[in-house]
């Protein structure tokens, strides 16, 4: 297990592959921690330098007092990156994981070699509805939104697949602390990367779950057509968590990309 400092705070991250191969790095989304990306990780760790973390407020990173803003978590993925000597990376990222790659790539283009952005868009939700989220989540704590999120998570087929399919994740994000979550509904809220994203000059899939109901798919889409030169692909059945429901289904898409761009 590794931890890289972040203006004071630790980030834990992780490294699998093979230490002399290009880096893939990969962005977890609001209330997950770097598991997520468990089953697409393994497909490329064989030709891959792969880097995995938990970003501030989940996982086994610290949760300082919130709130926090979008660019405290893409100094938190450089820190991780500048730690393990990650540079010219495909950086993947779904949902908030997706406006952090977004952003970093304007940040630090020196770490961003391409772009995967699952799940995502260059602005998400109005205000209001984190103001709400952020105010309920620090009176009660997660539990109680717990299994709301859990339906725009995941689509209808995959929940119904039963409790054991969707009680670790629920675990998971339950376990998240508060503040961190909360800080992180307060990145989301403020962020707005439509002239980041028109300003993207790298390769970029744009990757959407057809049964999504947090980022839909005509949401993804409309920053993919931001993008300069950005591909699109929308994934049958799936909710916002394509990496979990079927990781060999992003893992296809991701490698079809990386082959037609020569990315390795």
């Amino acid at each position: 297990m590794k931890a890289a400092s972040s203006g004071g705070i630790a980030i834990r991250y992780r490294e699998d592959g093979r230490p002399d191969a290009p880096a893939m790095v990969f962005a977890n989304s609001l209330g997950t921690d770097l598991q997520v990306w468990d089953a697409v990780a393994a497909v490329f760790a064989g030709r891959f330098r792969v880097l995995r973390y938990d970003k501030r407020g989940h996982g086994l990173s610290d949760a300082p007092a919130g709130p926090y803003s979008l660019d405290d978590h893409v100094g938190d993925l450089a820190a991780v990156m500048d730690a393990a000597g990650a540079r010219d990376a495909v950086v993947v990222g779904v949902s908030v994981g997706g406006m952090i790659a977004q952003a970093l790539s304007a940040a630090r283009p020196d770490l961003v070699r391409a772009l995967v952005l699952s799940n995502t868009a260059h602005r998400i939700g109005p205000p209001d509805m984190w103001e709400r989220r952020i105010d309920a989540v620090r009176a009660a704590g997660i539990a109680p939104l717990a299994d709301a999120i859990l339906e725009r998570w995941f689509s209808l087929a995959f929940r119904a697949a039963g409790d054991l399919a969707v009680a670790p994740w629920r675990n998971m994000l339950v376990r998240t602390p508060a503040e961190g979550y909360a800080g992180t509904c307060a990145a989301i809220r403020d962020a707005d990367l439509t002239a980041v994203a028109a300003a993207i000059a790298v390769p970029t899939l744009a990757v959407a779950g057809a049964h999504d109901a947090a980022t839909p798919p005509d949401l993804v889409r409309s920053t993919a057509d931001l993008i300069p030169g950005a591909a699109f692909v929308s994934l049958p059945g799936l909710g916002h968590l394509p990496c979990v429901e079927d990781p060999g289904a992003v893992a296809r898409v991701v490698d079809a990309f990386l082959k037609e761009r020569h990315l390795g």
